[in-house]
């Protein structure tokens, strides 16, 4: 019996509306973390370099994700066109991926139809593969959201574009877990500082590597007269 009345956004693809396919069950794995290790012989435990080689940072691993479908009642010739469909569509392919109960976020990654999973009898069918470890708010600092996918309790509301900067002008951005370098432009040179650092943009794009947007709060503080745009995406595990 047909029970998924959830799906999945891939690329420009829908598995409910545009292949029929009711999502009843996700594996998502989290990321493994990068450790970077060193016996020395004649010392306890081993020299832990991972936070040291990333800048304080921990790097990960792609994660795993596995989506099983079902589908109404078909008969052979159908079932084959569509999988054959869904392959040819997603097969080798960087997509991103958003779930209908996480409409917030996207993952990147590529799925393919796992074959051995994929039953006709049963009506089911496997998409997996990997993606990035990070999973990316909807929608950037540049772009208007929307209600329709804004969660209250994990979504934050991001507007910094065209800031009307008139002598100072200090500008809260709460960060992500992933660390993010924004890109910051403006239509005249303007200075910015960030944490004790002052930085001079030029008119047009800037990416500044010393303006890393980490977890918790980042402020920017502008000085000048001119109109700013920060473009940021967070990112969480």
């Amino acid at each position: 019996m047909y029970r998924g009345n959830l799906g999945v956004q891939i690329g420009d693809k829908h598995t409910l509306k545009d292949w029929g396919l009711g999502w009843t069950k996700i594996t998502l794995g989290f990321p493994e973390a990068k450790i970077y290790e060193q016996d020395v012989p004649g010392m306890d435990g081993v020299l832990d370099f991972t936070e040291s080689l990333t800048g304080g940072d921990v790097k990960y691993k792609t994660r795993s994700l596995s989506l099983e479908f079902e589908t109404p009642e078909q008969d052979y010739y159908d079932w084959s066109i569509r999988v054959s469909e869904i392959a040819n569509y997603l097969t080798g392919r960087k997509c991103k991926i958003i779930l209908d109960n996480d409409p917030g976020f996207y993952y990147i990654g590529r799925l393919n139809v796992e074959v051995e999973k994929t039953n006709r009898v049963e009506g089911i069918i496997t998409l997996s593969g990997n993606v990035e470890p990070y999973k990316f708010e909807k929608f950037s600092s540049l772009e208007p959201w929307e209600w329709d996918s804004f969660n209250f309790k994990t979504g934050i509301i991001r507007n910094y574009k065209n800031i009307i900067v008139n002598g100072t002008y200090s500008l809260r951005i709460p960060g992500r877990r992933k660390r993010i370098v924004p890109v910051i432009s403006c239509d005249e040179s303007v200075q910015v500082s960030y944490e004790g650092t002052t930085y001079t943009l030029s008119p047009g794009k800037n990416k500044v590597f010393g303006i890393c947007i980490k977890e918790g709060e980042n402020i920017l503080t502008f000085s000048g007269n001119a109109t700013v745009s920060v473009d940021y995406r967070g990112g969480m595990l």
